[in-house]
């Protein structure tokens, strides 16, 4: 489905029955990705699942990506769906574009899982984005990457060029203490032990500055660390969480 929305045609899903389930894929993802977590839509929800700007088949003919945008774009997603407050699960980008939903519209969102988010890119994680090169993907890589984003190599040339300038933005993820004071959901901060982008002192950093936040550190979880493995006990956790069991 389409929704016409700041300029973009925005490409998202609508998957199962019950209460609205926002979720936001990561950067170079699609809507599609909560698949790969969950083998079907989660009982009791209604999963609104949209391609972020430039991702799959949102394709931005401006050429522009911020996840503050990114934000915007979803809270007219709601508007157009109108859903006046739902539940949301960010991975990664998509939790940094959760952040900024959450703040920049507070009562929107009820309860919220954030995975592998930082509030503002550590050193660490601004030196791995300056080697972001799409000359470093294999003919496979490409192939699967020109299945998900509809623009073809133009789409997945911009994409790569986006996350390389992510090194050097000093504006769009940065919350500080104040920013994530104003957030009103309850907050279930997952993080991987092991990521090489983001080190666990964010996410305690996270966890102080929220004012309703739980934390769950994965033991040798990496960025993301809800795929493969992990993702039975995640399943079973983040949907505790979201049903208002903790």
């Amino acid at each position: 489905m389409i929704a016409p929305v700041n300029g973009i045609d925005l490409h998202y899903d609508v998957i199962g029955e019950g209460e609205p389930l926002l979720w936001l894929h990561g950067f170079f993802g699609i809507g599609d990705d909560w698949r790969h977590i969950f083998a079907s839509p989660p009982e009791g929800y209604r999963i609104v699942a949209p391609d972020l700007r430039g991702h799959g088949a949102s394709i931005d003919p401006a050429g522009r990506f911020s996840f503050g945008q990114c934000a915007r774009d979803v809270l007219a997603l709601l508007d157009h769906l109108q859903i006046g407050r739902c539940r949301a699960i960010g991975l990664s980008g998509g939790g940094i574009v959760l952040l900024h939903l959450a703040t920049l519209a507070a009562s929107r969102v009820d309860r919220m899982v954030i995975v592998s988010a930082p509030p503002y890119f550590p050193e660490q994680a601004r030196a791995l984005q300056r080697q972001v090169s799409e000359a470093t993907l294999g003919e496979a890589e490409r192939a699967v990457m020109r299945a998900r984003h509809r623009g073809g190599d133009a789409q997945i040339a911009a994409l790569f060029a986006h996350a390389r300038a992510f090194a050097d933005d000093r504006t769009d993820v940065m919350f500080g203490p104040a920013d994530l004071a104003r957030i009103e959901a309850e907050t279930l901060i997952v993080f991987g032990d092991r990521d090489p982008l983001y080190p666990v002192s964010i996410a305690t950093e996270l966890f102080a500055a929220l004012p309703r936040a739980f934390l769950w550190i994965v033991p040798n979880g990496g960025h993301g660390p809800v795929f493969g493995p992990h993702a039975p006990r995640f399943v079973e956790s983040a949907l505790a969480f979201l049903g208002g069991a903790v």
